[in-house]
Parts: C-alpha cells; sequence; structure tokens
C-alpha cells in the first residue's frame, strides 16, 4: 500500500491561526501517551462506509502490490524491500495480515491503514487478497497445478496468461486475463480443450501425456492464479476511472478532496522549504543540522514512487524517528491535500515529463 516520506519543517504559519502552538500541544499529548481526538471523532472513523473490498483494494493496495496482487507495480522498484507478492505467500495468516494492515509493518513502506479503514473494511480487503491472490500460494493442488502450468502451457500462454502470437496460419493461443475469457471459460469447457485440444490452434490433447487429475489440477490454477478481476471490471474503483492506461500515479485522494495548488504552494514555502527547499531537492536551510536528511523529491525513486494518496498520508502522519511532524494534528484534511496537491504537481508531475523528454 504506500511508503512514508520525510517532509520535516518547523510551522511558520500566520499566528491568529495558532497552528504552533496546536503542533506544541500535539506533541507534548502525544509524548504523554494521550491520543488526540475525541472518542466521537474515533467512532465517526470507525463506522466507515460499506464499500466493495476490490475497490478498496483497487483504491487503497494495487498501487504497490499492483492489480494482480503480484507486487508486480510501477512503486515496485523504488521500494526495498519490495511490495510483498500475495501470490507466493505462504508464510501470512489472517490475523497476521489484519494487524499489518491496521497498524503497519517496521522496515518496510508499508503504513498502517486505521486510520483511514474501519475495522469491517480492513476485514473486508484482507479476506479480498486471500481469496482473490492468495489462492494458489494456500493450496497445495493449486501449487501443483502452477508447476504443471509453467511445464507444459507457459510457452504458448505466456507466464501470466496473457497469451502469445502463434504461427502463421493458427488461431493465437487464448490470453486468460481479458474479461471475456472469464466470461466464456468454464472449468468443463477448459478440461475438454486440455484433454482434446483445439483444432486449428497450438492446443494439443494433453489425453494421455497428463492424469487426469493434473488436468483438472492446471485448469483450476489457471482460473484461480491467472483468470483474475481487473480493476476496470470492479464497480466502486477509482483507481483506474477516467483515464486510460493502468496509471497509479493517477489515483485521487481519498475522500474526494481535491487540493488547492496556490494554498498548497503558500503553507509549502512558510512550513516546509526550509528542510526540503524551495526547489524540493531537500537542500533547504535546516537540512544540513538534520539526520535523516529531508526527503529529495526529485529523487527518481520518489516521482516514481509516490501518488496523491501516498503523499497525503505522509504528510498526515509524519515519520518516525525523523524530524518530520505528523500535520494532521495541526492541519484539516483540506489543508494537507493542498500542501500535498502542490508537491505532487511541482516535484511529480512536472519532474516526470521533463524527464521524459
Amino acid at each position: 500500500m504506500r511508503s512514508s516520506m520525510s517532509m520535516p519543517g518547523t510551522p511558520r504559519r500566520n499566528p491568529h491561526q495558532g497552528a504552533w502552538h496546536q503542533l506544541i500541544a500535539a506533541v507534548l499529548l502525544v509524548a504523554g501517551g494521550v491520543h488526540l481526538g475525541s472518542d466521537a471523532d474515533a467512532a465517526e472513523r470507525k463506522r466507515g462506509s460499506a464499500t466493495d473490498p476490490a475497490a478498496l483494494y483497487h483504491n487503497y493496495c494495487s498501487v504497490c502490490h499492483g492489480d494482480r496482487g503480484d507486487g508486480n507495480s510501477r512503486a515496485k522498484g523504488s521500494l526495498v524491500p519490495p511490495p510483498r507478492d500475495f501470490t507466493r505467500a505462504t508464510d501470512l495468516n489472517r490475523e497476521a495480515m489484519i494487524i499489518i494492515v491496521r497498524e503497519g509493518k517496521a522496515g518496510t513502506a508499508m503504513a498502517g491503514w486505521g486510520t483511514q479503514l474501519n475495522d469491517r473494511e480492513i476485514a473486508a480487503v484482507v479476506d479480498y487478497v486471500r481469496n482473490t491472490f492468495m489462492k494458489v500460494a494456500t493450496d497445495p493442488k493449486l501449487q501443483r497445478g502452477r508447476t504443471l502450468y509453467a511445464q507444459n502451457c507457459m510457452a504458448c500462454h505466456g507466464d501470466r496468461g496473457q497469451g502469445a502470437p502463434a504461427p502463421s496460419g493458427l488461431i493465437p493461443a487464448k490470453d486468460f486475463t481479458t474479461p471475456q475469457a472469464r466470461a466464456e471459460l468454464t472449468r468443463e469447457r477448459m478440461i475438454a480443450s486440455v484433454t482434446n485440444g483445439r483444432p486449428n490452434t497450438q492446443m494439443v490433447a494433453f489425453k494421455g501425456r497428463l492424469p487426469d487429475a493434473d488436468i483438472a489440477a492446471v485448469v483450476d490454477y489457471v482460473m484461480a492464479g491467472l483468470m483474475l478481476p481487473t480493476a476496470g471490471s470492479i464497480s466502486g474503483t477509482s483507481a483506474h476511472a477516467n483515464r486510460s492506461g493502468d496509471d497509479p500515479m493517477a489515483l485521487p485522494f481519498i475522500n474526494g478532496l481535491t487540493g488547492n495548488v496556490a494554498k498548497g504552494e503558500r503553507f509549502y514555502k512558510d512550513n516546509c522549504a526550509t528542510c526540503h527547499g524551495i526547489k524540493g531537492d531537500g537542500k533547504g536551510p535546516r537540512a544540513y543540522f538534520i539526520n535523516p536528511k529531508p526527503r529529495n523529491f526529485e529523487d527518481a525513486g520518489f516521482r516514481n514512487g509516490f501518488n496523491r494518496p501516498a503523499i497525503y498520508r505522509a504528510v498526515a502522519e509524519g515519520r518516525l524517528g525523523a524530524e518530520m511532524p505528523a500535520w494532521n494534528k495541526v492541519l484539516t484534511d483540506q489543508e494537507i491535500a493542498d500542501v500535498s496537491e502542490y508537491v505532487f504537481r511541482a516535484f511529480v508531475q512536472q519532474k516526470t515529463a521533463r524527464s521524459s523528454r
């Protein structure tokens, strides 16, 4: 799901807004073990809204873990360790996953989602991951099917079931990843095709080559491990809405927020540039006295891995062990969205556009 970002800086907002005094109070309260916020606020967060778990996954998790749960995402190359590949995660039980989603995992880019998702939603998204991406990892019969697929089917159908070009005159191998394949291919039809082959295609008959149990195992693997839903087919997801291609960097802010760039720029220059620098290069006047150093927004790993939701969360929750404060103790959700929008536009979109020219 997203990694944290360092945006240290001493707040210098208008005195009448009292932000500086609020931040001091918040730090003292947290240091003293007192949670800032009322019971009513916590209850409101816990109530949440009834949301499709598939949409929750694709809105909150796929930017790092990928649409297919295999960790193959745009952010993969900039995260150390890389995002978990759920399709091969044999060591994760349900209870451990719920704790990790709620509280995060130290030493990784996995931050806790307990302030954004209620307990019901966290359990739902964990069950979605387990039932959609982890079937093969937790079922020995499906693991046997994966091995058989690699030995007998991958050369034509591809490692992810995406198909491959066929020799002239033959129909190409079936692409199992399309919505059409999921709608048309039943288990019975696939077992018949594997058993008897298909004329005028590369699909030969495996009757006599594989026992019936192995044919069933490879078909079950294809259905469970390769014929997965895509984000575009999931009702309620905003991960791929209103845009072309699979671009996690186009994800919007949560809760329908829209950032105001002008307001965000003013706040950034007043409060963030002292550490991150006016240019976002991590070379502000205070940077030389800070360890660990402030985040350099010009770094390719940051530009490739931090979309709007990731920046928003980093600003809101801060970074443990660094001078990056948790701005959600002082700012409203809208103000956090404003400065996050400025950082995204100034240091992610513009820099990425320039580097691609």
